[in-house]
């Protein structure tokens, strides 16, 4: 017999992760250990510190010519994260 108030494993964790603030942290790990997939071996091998931050995204990259194909790239990085890992999670690349 099945409740009303029942709901799948998947939402009661989604919801437990959201109220305990730690949807963010998780959704960082994921973007860290997915990218070499998403943006390939290159990008990854000059990338050196990522993190997250109030939906900005904090990378570091050791190389001045790819640092400004990055930036010229923005807006298409961004896309590629929130469509991977999650909507909305990232608004804005600080690159240094």
């Amino acid at each position: 017999m099945k409740r009303s108030n029942d709901q799948s494993m998947k939402s009661a964790l989604d919801e437990w992760l959201r109220e305990a603030r730690l949807s963010e942290k998780l959704n960082e790990r994921r973007l860290i250990s997915k990218w070499e997939k998403l943006f390939g071996k290159t990008i990854a091998k000059y990338s050196r510190k990522i993190t997250v931050r109030n939906r900005t995204l904090y990378l570091t990259v050791e190389s001045a010519p790819l640092r400004q194909e990055m930036l010229f790239n923005k807006q298409v990085m961004i896309d590629r994260i929130n469509s991977e890992i999650a909507e909305g999670m990232i608004q804005e690349i600080v690159l240094r």
